[in-house]
């Protein structure tokens, strides 16, 4: 069966999202071209056609996935509720129990933005980005008399610190906490970071 001829922008994207699960399976460092082609049926050429070398598919991959998490975020963030409940639900979001990013994924490109400089900047502009989105969201509660939290910023990092920490050892040590146990563990840093008791961040974010 002949395959659809698709627009050059809808060709680059579904490579894109081949390159990110093949990523996710093999490891920045062993995925080839010919593992993304082989996945969606098309030649090493084809993809060659749309990036020039490896290391440009990888890079432009995971700044594609970083796109998609960065629009979830913005969405959670924007709701029109109480920074309380959009806090906490893009923290629970963001924790390694929940949907965001696919964690294997993130943790292969720290370890390759070691050493490639296109990654390295990939990963700090989302860091950059999600770390801001939830300053400026902190500072709003703030502002408003929610909660209270002198400096929206410090707060911002220890959260993403945390639930990147803690991302790191479940993905590399699963099972030996509960999904229950994590929320829990989000739940009591953003409380703490709010200068709120547990009970009171659920009550407000019901």
């Amino acid at each position: 069966m002949a395959r659809v001829r698709l627009s050059v922008a809808e060709r680059r994207e579904e490579l894109l999202n081949a390159a990110v699960e093949q990523i996710e399976a093999r490891g920045v460092a062993a995925v080839r071209i010919a593992d993304v082609a082989s996945a969606l049926g098309v030649s090493n050429a084809l993809v060659l056609y749309h990036f020039s070398s490896k290391e440009q598919l990888v890079s432009e991959a995971f700044a594609h996935a970083a796109d998609a998490d960065l629009a979830h975020l913005r969405k959670l963030l924007g709701r029109r509720t109480t920074a309380v409940r959009r806090l906490r639900a893009a923290v629970r979001w963001y924790a390694p129990t929940g949907q965001a990013k696919g964690w294997r994924l993130w943790i292969e490109g720290w370890a390759a933005a070691l050493r490639e400089p296109a990654l390295r900047d990939v990963a700090r502009d989302l860091d950059q980005q999600w770390k801001a989105a939830l300053t400026e969201v902190i500072a709003e509660g703030a502002a408003a008399g929610e909660f209270a939290c002198a400096d929206p910023a410090s707060a911002a990092w220890r959260l993403t610190a945390l639930l990147d920490g803690l991302a790191v050892q479940m993905t590399s040590y699963a099972g030996q906490l509960s999904r229950a146990a994590m929320l829990e563990w989000a739940d009591d840093a953003l409380a703490r970071e709010l200068s709120l008791d547990r009970a009171a961040l659920a009550a407000t974010a019901r």
